[in-house]
């Protein structure tokens, strides 16, 4: 499951984001002010961060400035009620990487977040393939030699992060930062039931486990 912050302070927005995303099977922090913000990008990576430029305590610039300074690469959707030239200038030369302006339609936002996602991942083409398998990210649609295969979010968004690194091993606590919000419980085991029941959906020889490290899937010739 892909991690998203979204930093809004207008709450009927922010609440009606944040339903939207969870719905759609993000793993959603929300928060309501630019310092939280910075915060929670402190303390753990986010796939993608959802970000007002007019926050209290420190505005969406000063966000942007300050991630780009450190370094860090996230991609970063900037929002804002103001529609100028000049601010939409801004926003993208402080590094942002896409900007709406509200009010927008949530189906446009996701459309929008997907996107980032797949250029984030060095993808072009909208659909992921390996040997049969065929996973469609706007649709959460996973086939096997043409047959849907009937998938939990978090089994889905699983699957999209071993395939999206095909080749790299990914640590336990790497894959459970991508499948859980901060405010979501994690049981010990809940990790390996996800895998097992990959495999037992997919064949057991998709996912191979490297003991001690984690879990990889091989690149395909």
């Amino acid at each position: 499951m892909m991690r998203i912050l979204v930093a809004e302070d207008d709450e009927l927005l922010g609440s009606g984001i944040q339903s939207s995303l969870s719905g759609s099977g993000y793993a959603v922090d929300w928060v309501k002010d630019g310092q939280s913000a910075l915060n929670f990008l402190n303390a753990g990576p986010y796939d993608l961060v959802i970000l007002d430029l007019g926050l209290p305590r420190k505005s969406g610039l000063q966000i942007m400035a300050q991630l780009r300074d450190a370094g860090q690469a996230v991609p970063v959707l900037m929002l804002t009620a103001r529609d100028t030239v000049a601010d939409r200038v801004a926003g993208l030369d402080s590094g942002a990487d896409d900007y709406m302006v509200k009010p927008f339609d949530l189906d446009e936002l996701l459309a929008r977040i997907r996107a980032l996602l797949r250029r984030r991942a060095g993808r072009a083409a909208p659909l992921i393939r390996y040997g049969d398998i065929e996973l469609d990210p706007a649709s959460h649609l996973v086939t096997n030699r043409g047959l849907a295969v009937d998938m939990s979010p978090r089994e889905f968004f699983l699957l999209l992060e071993l395939l999206e690194n095909q080749g790299r091993v990914m640590s336990r606590p790497a894959l459970e930062e991508k499948l859980y919000s901060g405010d979501d419980p994690v049981e010990s085991n809940a990790l390996e039931v996800h895998i097992h029941h990959l495999r037992k959906k997919l064949g057991n020889e998709l996912i191979r486990t490297v003991r001690g490290v984690g879990y990889i899937v091989d690149k395909t010739a």
